[in-house]
């Protein structure tokens, strides 16, 4: 659908934005992932007027399309060692929806019987920091399975340029994205031992957190991380018990939490919200920039606490 592919479009250009406007991107880099996005200078100049963005000229849009990119930031170790012996990591291929999936798989050491819990990536695709939460996960006790929603273009680790895969991933609709989850938790729920499913997302991916939740009745635990609300609609439809975690100074995201909390309640969901004052979008990735710590630490106990009273009950 055009309004799916659309919603999740404009999510990654005003993320990109609001990076700018924080001092992530500098411009040039920031101009080159508008071009790279609208598909050329003239797309970019649309997305820089709908931004509210002028005085950028078509030679800046022009000299910034071919500039390298910018390098992201030295990324960290990870909290969770992969050569744990309490945990065991292994990546995973299987068909579907026509071509070849690839993910990352964590458990604990052994078959022993446990919940499980797909993690959904941020809009940079199945990077380091997303395989470490799957690996937490294990450590905690659950067999934790990470899709790579770029599979079908190759995988994340194709890609130098971590703007592709946003670019990739915003103008995939949002039901595409939803299938190839849907068919991961499948692959989730055959995995020796598994019992009972969850899901936890970070951004782009909290958003497909909250979506997967109205198109998956068998979830019994979501918790998605500052994810755009899924429509109205259909919250109605979800069977999971949701906690929602946000940043209280993240007002592009937080904007959609009274009327998401109305429907919550209309429908007899049940949900939690918490919000993390002084911290932002983001705020639980420790690689990058936003990362608060008080705030990463009580929203990963929050996350353990829900998943251990809703999915391992």
């Amino acid at each position: 659908m055009a309004e799916d592919r659309q919603d999740l479009f404009r999510y990654v250009v005003e993320e990109f934005a609001e990076d700018y406007h924080e001092g992530e991107l500098q411009r040039r880099e920031f101009l080159r992932r508008m071009t790279l996005l609208g598909g050329g200078v003239i797309g970019a100049r649309v997305l820089l007027t709908s931004l509210g963005i002028a005085g950028i000229t078509s030679a800046e849009l022009a000299s910034a399309q071919t500039a390298p990119p910018q390098p992201d930031p030295a990324k960290g170790a990870g909290m969770v060692d992969p050569r744990d012996p309490a945990i065991s990591v292994k990546p995973v291929a299987y068909e579907a929806n026509g071509f070849t999936n690839l993910a990352y798989l964590a458990r604990p050491a052994g078959n022993a019987p446990a919940p499980g819990v797909i993690v959904i990536h941020e809009n940079k695709g199945l990077q380091p920091h997303i395989q470490d939460i799957a690996r937490r996960l294990a450590k905690a006790g659950y067999i934790a399975m990470a899709p790579d929603l770029v599979s079908k273009i190759g995988g994340t680790q194709q890609y130098i340029d971590t703007a592709q895969v946003s670019s990739y991933l915003a103008q995939t609709p949002g039901d595409e994205h939803i299938a190839n989850l849907l068919e991961a938790a499948k692959v989730l729920k055959a995995q020796p031992g598994v019992q009972g499913l969850g899901a936890v997302g970070f951004c782009f991916g909290g958003g497909l957190t909250w979506r997967l939740s109205t198109a998956l009745p068998e979830l019994k635990a979501a918790v998605p991380f500052y994810g755009p609300a899924p429509d109205a609609a259909r919250v109605p439809d979800i069977k999971a018990a949701v906690l929602g975690i946000y940043g209280g100074t993240d007002t592009r995201i937080n904007a959609g939490i009274p009327a998401l909390e109305t429907a919550l309640k209309t429908a007899g969901t049940t949900y939690g919200i918490k919000i993390y004052d002084g911290a932002g979008h983001a705020f639980n990735n420790d690689t990058g920039g936003n990362y608060v710590k008080a705030a990463a630490d009580d929203a990963w106990a929050q996350t353990l606490a829900w998943f251990d009273k809703y999915l391992k009950a």
